[in-house]
């Protein structure tokens, strides 16, 4: 990143912690320029890189000019700062070096690929089952939020049982994450659900060492016993693969629904097209309406120069991928278009060593359910108009709180019996 600094005038955009339109968002953060202050909570001032090639290369620190480790940003966050949940933890996501390759390592040697790739015929049957199911229900306007009924069983039930948690702890977890990810969460709800994470995961661990098993937490502990990690990193590794495992899943599903419902022409390529139409369509998806708008944080070691602006030391640094998903400079003048026969890479993964490590599964999810939800319902369709969807009140996930559909738009939608609400 080394080019010459000179005086600019640096605009300022505050993010909205309310997550009301983060495209709308991501185009003002482009229009700003390439480099831009971002207003954080409390009045707390980050950075971020508009430009795709350019934040890419920053996120490569080829020079190690960059630290996930909290301790290294200048600023001091409130108690229950809004985004807590995404800093104050201690796992591979904020670590660096050495310790960021020894977290990282216990987890691959783990969720390998082959492991992944095992699991996808239990995936396909839960599925299947899922959708089997979806008619049950039914409300009482013949509609069925995708959200509640499939795309947040499906990627929740696959987590939890690769972690290891019992089905009890399930929906206590799934209550967690989207407490975490309300970022207009007042400032007692943010200090109980950090409470309630700890307490929970405590638990966990306690279980799993009574009740050992083929599972992540099961490894993660014996890494543990043999010092490899602490207790603190056990419980903190645990959370982020529970919470990015459920919540970034389930909001790529629903973008990816939600972008076939509303473009008949890339819906009817690829329910015409074969496994690779439906990679596309995953990929597509990722880039134009990425599940992760806005990513926290990276801290400068030093004053780092970025197409000309000077970011000083001691400062954060937000990944914007909603904004960099749409830059026209890497994905063309009509980046603003869902089009699955784009070839253009994204970034919705991250990039450099922290590029996320359950890429894998979450792909495997999507084109797993995606195919098997319009084959099975070919006449899917939205229940209300797009802008009527409620998005997720977060500055960093990006997706609606439901997805209501008619399962056949051809005809109204017959009640079950024992009317079962949605």
């Amino acid at each position: 990143m080394a080019n010459e600094s000179r005086v600019v005038d640096i605009p300022r955009v505050k993010l909205d912690l309310a997550g009301t339109d983060h495209h709308a968002e991501g185009n003002r953060l482009r229009s700003a320029g390439p480099v831009l202050q971002i207003e954080l909570p409390d009045g707390i001032v980050g950075w971020a890189i508009t430009r795709q090639d350019l934040l890419a290369e920053l996120l490569a620190d080829a020079d190690n000019v960059l630290s996930k480790d909290l301790s290294h940003w200048s600023a001091q966050l409130p108690e229950g700062w809004p985004l807590t949940g995404m800093v104050k933890v201690t796992n591979m996501v904020t670590a660096d070096g050495l310790d960021h390759r020894r977290l990282r390592r216990t987890v691959t040697s783990f969720l390998t690929p082959q492991r992944v790739k095992s699991i996808q015929p239990c995936i396909a049957a839960l599925v299947h089952d899922l959708l089997d199911d979806l008619p049950q229900h039914l409300g009482a306007e013949g509609t069925v939020d995708l959200s509640a009924y499939l795309f947040s069983p499906l990627p929740l039930s696959v987590i939890c049982e690769l972690v290891g948690v019992p089905e009890a702890y399930c929906q206590r977890i799934r209550k967690l994450v989207d407490s975490i990810f309300n970022h207009t969460a007042d400032a007692q709800e943010v200090v109980t659900t950090q409470e309630s994470i700890v307490a929970l995961m405590e638990g966990l661990v306690n279980f799993r060492r009574a009740h050992p098993g083929d599972d992540l937490t099961t490894h993660l502990i014996s890494e543990r016993d043999r010092g490899v990690i602490t207790d603190t990193e056990l419980s903190d590794t645990m959370w982020l693969m529970v919470s990015a495992g459920y919540e970034t899943t389930r909001s790529l599903l629903v973008n990816g629904t939600r972008a076939l419902l509303t473009h008949p022409d890339q819906r009817a390529m690829a329910v015409g097209g074969d496994a690779a139409a439906w990679a596309a369509v995953v990929e597509e998806t990722l880039r134009w309406d990425s599940p992760v708008a806005n990513f926290l944080a990276r801290y400068a070691l030093k004053d780092i120069i970025v197409a000309g602006v000077t970011i000083p030391a001691g400062e954060a640094i937000i990944a914007p991928y909603s904004a960099v998903g749409r830059d026209a400079a890497c994905h063309g003048a009509d980046a603003d278009r869902f089009d699955v026969s784009r070839t253009t890479r994204h970034m919705s993964f991250g990039a450099g060593p922290h590029a996320c490590l359950g890429s894998h599964l979450a792909r495997l999810q999507a084109t797993t359910a995606l195919p098997a939800l319009f084959a099975r319902y070919p006449h899917l369709a939205l229940a209300v108009e797009e802008s009527d969807l409620s998005p997720i009140p977060s500055a960093i996930s990006n997706s609606v709180l439901q997805l209501p559909v008619k399962l056949d738009a051809r005809r109204p939608q017959r009640q079950p019996s024992g009317g079962a609400g949605a």
